[in-house]
């Protein structure tokens, strides 16, 4: 017999609600611990809690990145449109990368956050790190068979070392030999059985650690409410309004049009994908929430493995609507108009593209500075105008990632649906979602 329960009360007990009740327990932790101070222990206990769920959800993408590709690409040996599909990922990413882009370049000069910001001059300073176009040329490189490396870092205990991992690499190794795999044909079925069935019990390990996304999410956001507050905005409170207004304009205006563009419903597909919006702002991380957008993609949106293994991924490191096209566009009006500097057309554009194509120009050194300082550098804008947003990066990050996240979710189900491949039972189904349907396995009682 079946233990049942009304939808009602489903909407109560579903993950997303255990999420929403995480953030709203981090908020109210936060609080008390900004009012006990930075030192307390309510913040570090918040902070190590953080950090760790975090890592948790790091510490899987190698090994699913490598398994979920080399499947997919077996799995493609069915699919007689996988170029096609491709392609149409890569053509959908810089849409959506090109209208966001014009909506925070008309936000931008609308608003004139540089002219209206009353922060100080002696704040400017260049960042330790600026994107090249020959850094993501030299990024694709692995620099080992596994595309791993060790971060190598000195504080005040001394030297520390930190596995590092570059997931572009890693998805190019990892087409590399899914590619060979098919083409050596029956010696390799091996290889291909042993990647289907590590790829399954990674894919059980991962469930058990997005079971703990709730408290994950309610540290996280206590941990930022207690680090930043509202005091840290001060005098950028125009350019903080400005980035978030344009990302309120993707997620909200931009993403629901495309969406109803290609008939899918717009509340169900914010419905499914809030686990991953949610996980990406209090985590900050595109890469440590890809597990779970690819899960979600895959089981709660209809989205098929063979592609979602692929597209998800490749979104990742490449499609960053907030990072690479609201931020960047608002960022370097900002820098214009602070240092009195006029932009024309030519500079327009010169945003424009840096934008849609430049985001994977950063792929081996993911970040909204690094993008930010080859957009100033392109345009020929002082880099030290990067030092006077930095106060205020940790903040506008949190909304930053949820959009890029969101994003990453969103063109692979709309290139299923206009590719005729999206199981639409599963996306219209309000009942389906990813963490209801596997739960129900469990609720199996005789």
């Amino acid at each position: 017999m079946t233990a049942t329960s009304s939808p009602s009360w489903k909407k109560f007990t579903s993950f997303g609600a255990q999420v929403i009740y995480g953030l709203i327990i981090g908020l109210i932790l936060g609080f008390f611990a900004r009012r006990m101070g930075d030192d307390s222990w309510l913040t570090e206990v918040v902070s190590s809690v953080g950090s760790t769920y975090v890592s948790l959800l790091k510490l899987l993408i190698p090994p699913l990145v490598v398994t979920a590709v080399i499947t997919s690409v077996a799995n493609l040996r069915e699919v007689t449109n996988a170029a096609r599909l491709a392609g149409q990922t890569i053509i959908w990413f810089a849409i959506t990368a090109l209208v966001s882009v014009v909506a925070g370049l008309i936000i931008g000069t609308v608003l004139r956050p540089g002219a209206n910001s009353s922060v100080d001059a002696a704040s400017a300073a260049e960042p330790d790190s600026v994107g090249s176009w020959l850094g993501f040329i030299s990024s694709l490189v692995p620099d080992n068979m596994l595309g791993l490396s060790v971060r190598v870092s000195e504080g005040a205990d001394g030297f520390s070392a930190t596995p590092n991992f570059n997931v572009l690499q890693l998805l190019l190794l990892s087409i590399a030999f899914g590619i060979a795999a098919v083409q050596v044909g029956k010696k390799a079925e091996p290889v291909i059985e042993f990647s289907r069935s590590l790829l399954e019990l990674v894919q059980k390990v991962l469930w058990w650690i997005i079971r703990l996304a709730p408290i994950g999410s309610a540290a996280l956001i206590a941990r930022a409410v207690a680090t930043y507050g509202w005091d840290t905005i001060g005098s950028l409170g125009a350019f903080v309004l400005a980035i978030y207004l344009g990302l309120a304009v993707v997620i909200g205006v931009i993403y629901p049009s495309v969406l109803a563009l290609n008939g899918l419903s717009v509340r169900t597909f914010f419905r499914k994908v809030w686990p991953v919006t949610s996980l990406g702002f209090v985590t900050r991380s595109s890469m440590g929430v890809m597990p779970v957008t690819e899960r979600t993609t895959e089981q709660a949106l209809g989205v098929p493995r063979s592609y979602t293994s692929f597209a998800v991924p490749l979104g990742a490191t490449t499609k960053m609507d907030g990072c690479a096209a609201i931020y960047p566009a608002i960022a370097a009006l900002f820098v214009a108009q602070f240092y009195g500097i006029d932009l024309g057309v030519k500079e327009y554009l010169l945003i424009v593209f840096v934008s849609v194509i430049g985001s994977a120009a950063t792929a081996g050194t993911t970040g909204a500075t690094v993008m930010l300082t080859l957009t100033l550098s392109t345009l020929g804008l002082p880099l030290a105008g990067v030092g006077l947003l930095l106060a205020v990066d940790p903040i506008l990050d949190m909304g930053r990632t949820a959009v890029n996240v969101t994003g990453q979710a969103l063109v692979p189900t709309v290139v299923a649906k206009r590719e005729g491949i999206l199981d639409e039972h599963t996306y219209d189904n309000e009942q389906v979602s990813t963490y209801e349907e596997e739960r129900s396995h469990a609720d199996v009682t005789s």
